[in-house]
This record gives structure tokens, C-alpha cells and sequence, in this order.
């Protein structure tokens, strides 16, 4: 179980991306949503593609950015659970199968788990490692399309399963990374995976959706339906490749061309006017270079169709193109780009939406919540509270009202004869000796006498609740017993052959 050393269940989600390195820290309320104790970031310098090219570089971002959380956090990092994507990332579908031993007993979760545990045993080929093995749906002695075989009664247990393999090599460096930094690593989650947990709703996971992370180096996209993965794919180009394509058409520095990326992109070169022109500062002894927002915008769009049809050709290679109702969810720090969910929906002809992380976040930092480049390291915090069980959220009584210790004293004026009104006109019993009131009535009644209250202002208060309690009991008596009497009057039948 992923725990830290101040507190339990708090859950580190580290994501080494390529164009920065953030981490996030969280813990979980009673009601499953997850509260961001803090959070750091680092320039990413060793990282291309998804892939850890220098381990020292990315070793030094790592330090700083859990630096950083540990700051604002306030406690010590010492497990994370961590990000993998890259061009090696692959998939592949494989159908596996166990026979059970006897038909009498139910189907486990210990038989699922073996069914699993089997196909991590698959041979893969040279180089290749399986990092998730997921499974679609099953097959009890041939009956097909069950989703949870759980508690059903068979001996032949099939399942389709959707496995998803990496480099072992590029995992090797994730991994001696984090150890170099001095942390030990939990769960190596597949980054769409991941982002899909922060971004995603139920309803979309059930109606099926397709969730496009644009990152720096990598497009990754993660098809779901009906709660179920159905296809993954990595895209080898990210917004680091517009940046590229903007130094190149426009002659200017990279830091430069990522600014005007930000600053004054978009996707759609129609949406621009031809008279609004960028003035860029030239090189020392230079003179300043004016750059067209059009076509800056036509440079954009160019790289971002393609991107955008290599998404498409995954979304028709994954077979339920036509069954996908909740369209396309843009996630990653590509997607704020100006005018990106009009020509997906173009290209696509899907609906399409921009997924921010805040689907499963509560009280936690604006800037974290509100940028979806934050997707996936939110979304490793989400995924590591998978396993662990929801809090019990402690018993508490008069849910919505206060303690009767904290309840205001009511004034009572008292007559001669002993008997008082409250400040709201109602008849107040004589003072009774002040004694000790528990939550099911007073001391000597037989009542339990754990989680007593001693509250000498209240025993009046509670009196009158009692006189209230007798009024209404007899009132109800009264009620059936004149309606006995009156369904007597109109029966019939010998008073022995009554229903009582």
C-alpha cells in the first residue's frame, strides 16, 4: 500500500513528462474525493518523447519538484506511484482460460485474480514488458458477454483481456530514476490511464468516450466503454513538434516560438484576421521580425490536422467508432490550444470537450484544478486510492442538529402553584433536582449509560419533550380505538368470528 511517513493514505503521484516533471500530494475524505495537500513542478530536461534519455537530468528535476510538494505539503515523500507513455508503449488483445477445480463452489475474487496472474506469464517478445493486464469481459462455461462472474457457479472461466506492454528498457530508466532520487516507486501506471481517472465522468466511461491527452512529446489516447477499456495507442508527436514547427516557418528562437504557441496560437487560421501582426524582438543588432497571427495560426493547423487524423485512423481502428456517444475529451497541456475543439469536432465528427481535473477534487488549489497539463499527475494520486478501502465515516447523532449541551436556556417564569411559561407560551413543568441525561433518556430508566451527557439545563427541555411524546401516543390510541368501534358498528358477522 502506498502510505508516506506523516499520514496514512496519502498517496504521491509523480509524472515525468516531457516538458516538465510535476508532483502531487493527496489524501481522501469519507466521500471518495481526493484533496490536494500540495503540489511541485520542475523543467523537464532529460526526458524526449516519454522517454528518459538522461537519468542525471532527470534525477536533479525529480529532487526539485518533490522538494516542492514536500514544502507545501508538509510531510516527508518517500513512496510514488508513477507515469510511463512513449512510442514503445503497445497493446494487444489476447483471450485467456482456467478451469476451476470443483462446480459446487462460487466463482472467487481469488479466481480472477489467478485467471489475471496467468497472462502475466504470456511470453512477449525480446525487450518487451507487460505493464497492465485488464480484463473486458468473461465467459462462464461458455456463456459469453458476463461482466462480473463473481458469485456465479462454473468450471470453465474465459475472459478477454487487454494487455498493455512497454520497453523494458525505457522502464528500467523511469525506474533507477526514482530510486537515484531516493524514493521508492509503488504503481507504474500508463499515463492515458491515468489522466482518464481525472477527467473522465461515470456517464462518459459507460457511454463510451475517447480521451486524447496532448502532451509535450506524445498523444495519448485511451477508448472506454461501458466501464471498460477498450483500445489504447501512443502518437509520437506533442506540442514540443508545433513549437518545433514555429521556430522553423517563422526563423525565430525556440523559447520564442513556444510563447507565441501560448500566447497568441490557434488552431483554426479562418477564426484570425489578416491586420493583426506579433512584433517579435530580433537578435542583438537586428531588427525586430513581424509575424502574421494568420499565418501563424495556418503553421498550427497544418501540424494539428495531422495529429488530429492519426487519432482519428485509432479511433476507427479500435472497432466501436460508431458506438462512442460521449465523443472526444482533450486533456494534457496541448489542449489549450485556441480553437482545438472546433477542428476536432471538424476532422472527427464528434462531439468534443476540454477535460480539466477537478471531476474527483475538493478544496484544493485553483491553479492544480483548473489546468488540465495537470491531468495525469492528479490522476496517479486517484488511481493509487483504488486500493485502498473508503474511510467509515464515523456515527453521529441528530445528524443536522446541535448537542443538546449546546442548545440556549430557555427563561422561565413560575407561578405560585409551581408551574411556569417559556418565552414561547407553553406550560413548563416545577424544576426538577438537575441530574445526569443520557441519549435515550434519563439516569435510572434501564437505558444504556455509555456516552452519557451531564447537562443540568436541559432536564426541563427533555420533560417536555416526554409530555409531547405521551400527547401524541394517546391521540394515536384514541384514533384506532374509535375506529375499531365504528368498524364493529357496521359488521355484521358474530362478534366471535371478528378479525381482531
Amino acid at each position: 500500500m502506498n502510505t508516506n511517513a506523516t499520514e496514512e493514505h496519502i498517496i504521491v503521484g509523480l509524472d515525468i513528462g516531457t516538458t516538465k516533471i510535476a508532483c502531487f500530494v493527496g489524501t481522501r475524505n469519507a466521500h471518495g474525493k481526493v484533496r490536494l495537500l500540495g503540489y511541485g513542478r520542475a523543467e523537464s530536461l532529460g526526458v524526449q518523447r516519454g522517454v528518459v534519455t538522461n537519468i542525471e537530468r532527470t534525477v536533479t528535476a525529480i529532487r526539485e519538484a518533490v522538494a516542492e510538494a514536500e514544502r507545501n505539503a508538509g510531510i516527508e515523500v518517500q513512496v510514488v506511484n508513477v507515469g510511463v507513455a512513449g512510442q514503445h508503449i503497445k497493446s494487444m488483445a489476447h483471450r485467456g482460460m482456467r478451469i476451476r477445480d470443483s462446480y459446487e463452489t462460487e466463482i472467487s475474487l481469488e479466481d480472477i485474480e489467478a485467471l489475471i496472474e496467468d497472462q502475466q506469464r504470456l511470453v512477449m517478445q525480446p525487450g518487451d514488458e507487460i505493464l497492465h493486464v485488464l480484463p473486458q469481459d468473461f465467459t462462464v462455461d461458455g456463456e459469453p458477454g458476463v461482466k462480473d462472474p463473481v458469485g456465479r457457479c462454473g468450471v470453465r472461466l474465459e475472459a478477454n483481456f487487454h494487455i498493455i506492454t512497454g520497453q523494458m528498457s525505457a522502464i528500467r530508466h523511469i525506474v533507477r530514476s526514482v530510486e537515484r532520487a531516493g524514493l521508492r516507486m509503488d504503481q507504474l501506471v500508463l499515463e492515458p490511464l491515468a489522466s482518464a481517472a481525472a477527467v473522465l465522468t461515470d456517464e462518459e466511461l459507460e457511454a463510451g468516450v475517447v480521451l486524447v491527452d496532448i502532451g509535450g512529446g506524445t498523444t495519448d489516447i485511451a477508448i472506454f466503454q461501458d466501464h471498460i477499456i477498450r483500445h489504447t495507442a501512443v502518437i509520437p508527436f506533442g506540442g514540443n513538434i508545433l513549437t518545433d514547427d514555429i521556430k522553423a516557418g517563422c526563423q525565430i528562437m525556440v523559447r520564442q516560438a513556444e510563447k507565441l504557441k501560448t500566447q497568441f496560437g490557434s488552431a483554426l487560421a479562418n477564426e484570425m484576421r489578416d491586420n493583426e501582426i506579433i512584433c517579435i524582438p530580433g537578435l542583438r543588432g537586428r531588427e525586430p521580425r513581424e509575424i502574421s497571427r494568420k499565418n501563424l495560426a495556418h503553421i498550427i493547423e497544418a501540424r494539428m490536422t495531422e495529429i488530429i487524423e492519426l487519432v482519428n485512423y485509432e479511433i476507427r481502428n479500435s472497432g466501436i467508432s460508431d458506438q462512442l456517444i460521449g465523443g472526444i475529451v482533450l486533456t494534457g497541456g496541448g489542449s489549450q490550444l485556441r480553437h482545438l475543439p472546433q477542428l476536432v469536432s471538424f476532422i472527427t465528427g464528434m462531439d468534443c470537450r476540454i477535460g480539466l481535473p477537478n471531476e474527483y477534487l475538493v478544496d484544493s488549489p485553483e491553479e492544480a484544478a483548473a489546468g488540465p497539463m495537470f491531468a495525469t499527475g492528479i490522476g496517479l494520486v486517484i488511481k493509487g486510492f483504488e486500493s485502498i478501502p473508503l474511510p467509515t465515516e464515523p456515527a453521529v447523532l441528530n445528524r443536522g442538529s446541535r448537542p443538546v449541551s449546546e442548545m440556549p436556556e430557555v427563561p422561565v417564569e413560575v407561578d405560585e402553584t409551581g408551574h411556569g411559561e417559556d418565552g414561547n407560551g407553553r406550560d413548563e413543568e416545577p424544576e426538577t433536582e438537575p441530574g445526569v441525561v443520557f441519549e435515550g433518556g434519563v439516569e435510572g430508566e434501564g437505558e444504556d449509560t455509555e456516552g452519557f451527557v451531564e447537562n443540568e439545563a436541559s432536564s426541563g427541555f427533555l420533560q417536555r419533550i416526554r409530555k409531547m411524546n405521551d400527547k401524541v401516543l394517546k391521540d394515536l390510541l384514541d384514533f384506532f380505538q374509535k375506529d375499531q368501534e365504528m368498524a364493529d358498528e357496521y359488521d355484521d358477522s358474530p362478534r366471535e368470528n371478528r378479525r381482531r
